[in-house]
């Protein structure tokens, strides 16, 4: 009780009362109605320091439990609090390692090169079920570095390169605003088969609209995808209209919303990658087409690598991060030669005979329009600054180009040779 006291008198003293204290009218007279001066009283002026903090202290005792039981319960919301962000974090379960992957050569290839220059335009993966297909891509994404974005912006501009702003960034930054700056991972977005175009897209904020009488714009998937990966499952099964949104603004690289009064385009750069399975529908040709390269999944017959596969699994199941310690120097190396590789990009040369024997392949082929030669280009110069060197040869054009063109090629109901191995047919003739 002498505590609470002593207490009490300390905030008296310092003009600090506790919120919701109702002083009792003992302490108000004793503060009004003039009295003897009191030995204290002469010394420091004001009422004695006893009568005040025995005041206080009755005072302190008669605080309504309403006001204790709101602090009790605000202290036990901070801790479930606290307590379930830590066993989140536990429980996050870890990715599988992209160097741990078992096979599966030609979708990890394609993935890589796209990332080193998503202009090549995105992988479209097909293959059996159950081959590895999401686990590959969030794999990669795992591995990649994390990128500079402006906080406060929802469209992870870039605060340093003019083509990665969006236009709200860069006229702050033409205006010499200090733009606050931090590390994000590379955004990967899972774009679900029921997702409508006001979700993929963006559009009017109702809340917003509600509440304030303003009308804001609410970023979809593909301002959060920017800079990053959209990944598509079962896109063949994606409605056709979702599908040409999604590539038009991959190729672009902005998305425009008109609509409900508004109008605003937002950076929507990302490396779009589908997946399907063949047996449950084919996509289109026309949007097929816009796939920058196409990979051909197919089950493991090997019984030993079969049973590798199996076993990487169980040791993953068992030990997620016991696992990636495992392979964390091989994911380090991977990641790095991805870092230089990007960055050594722009210094690889392609000598003029390669690119014309590229297109006599395409004409052979008959390759309806040229994003087959541009693709081929692009996607030997990204292997060969993965490999580490700055002119392409052509051994680098035959690793990529059946992964180029083979989604290309017209169909013929009586050809029953596979498009790839008609690519590689034709490469061959071209540069024997």
């Amino acid at each position: 009780f002498c505590v609470m006291a002593d207490q009490a008198f300390s905030l008296t003293s310092s003009n600090v009362v506790p919120a919701g204290l109702q002083l009792p009218a003992a302490v108000t007279a004793l503060r009004e109605q003039p009295h003897v001066q009191h030995p204290e009283q002469q010394q420091g002026g004001g009422i004695p320091k006893a009568a005040v903090g025995l005041a206080l202290g009755f005072a302190a005792c008669s605080v309504p439990r309403r006001f204790m039981k709101r602090a009790a319960k605000k202290q036990v919301v901070r801790c479930a609090v606290a307590e379930a962000t830590e066993v989140k974090m536990e429980e996050a379960r870890p990715v599988f390692p992209f160097s741990a992957i078992v096979g599966q050569a030609e979708m990890k290839l394609a993935l890589i090169l796209n990332v080193i220059d998503p202009k090549i335009g995105g992988v479209m993966i097909l293959g059996d079920r159950g081959t590895g297909k999401t686990t590959t891509i969030r794999a990669l994404v795992d591995l990649l570095p994390e990128i500079d974005c402006v906080a406060d912006d929802p469209y992870n501009s870039s605060p340093t390169e003019a083509e990665n702003m969006s236009d709200e960034v860069r006229n702050r930054t033409a205006r010499g605003d200090v733009l606050p700056i931090c590390k994000r991972k590379v955004p990967m977005v899972d774009l679900p088969l029921g997702a409508t175009e006001d979700r993929v897209c963006g559009t009017i904020d109702i809340e917003k609209a509600l509440t304030q009488g303003k009308k804001a714009f609410e970023p979809g998937l593909l301002a959060r995808a920017n800079r990053g990966i959209l990944y598509v499952d079962e896109v063949n099964l994606l409605d056709d209209h979702l599908v040409d949104v999604l590539l038009d603004s991959a190729a672009g690289g902005w998305n425009t919303v008109e609509r409900e009064g508004i109008s605003i385009r937002h950076p929507a750069k990302f490396i779009l990658v589908g997946s399907g399975n063949p047996e449950e529908g084919e996509l289109r040709p026309q949007l097929l087409d816009r796939f920058g390269m196409h990979a051909m999944i197919r089950t493991e017959r090997d019984p030993d690598l079969r049973v590798q596969i199996v076993d990487s699994c169980q040791k993953f199941a068992d030990d997620p991060k016991g696992f990636r310690k495992e392979f964390l120097e091989d994911n380090q190396e991977f990641a790095n030669q991805i870092i230089v590789a990007r960055a050594n990009l722009s210094k690889v040369v392609i000598p003029a005979g390669l690119t014309r024997k590229i297109s006599m392949i395409c004409s052979t082929l008959n390759v309806d329009g040229l994003r087959g030669d541009i693709v081929t280009n692009r996607a030997a110069r990204a292997f060969c600054a993965f490999d580490g060197r700055t002119e392409v040869t052509d051994d680098d054009v035959k690793k990529v180009v059946s992964l180029c063109l083979r989604h290309r090629l017209r169909k013929d109901i009586l050809d029953t040779m596979d498009n790839g191995d008609k690519v590689m047919a034709t490469y061959e003739t071209v540069f024997e």
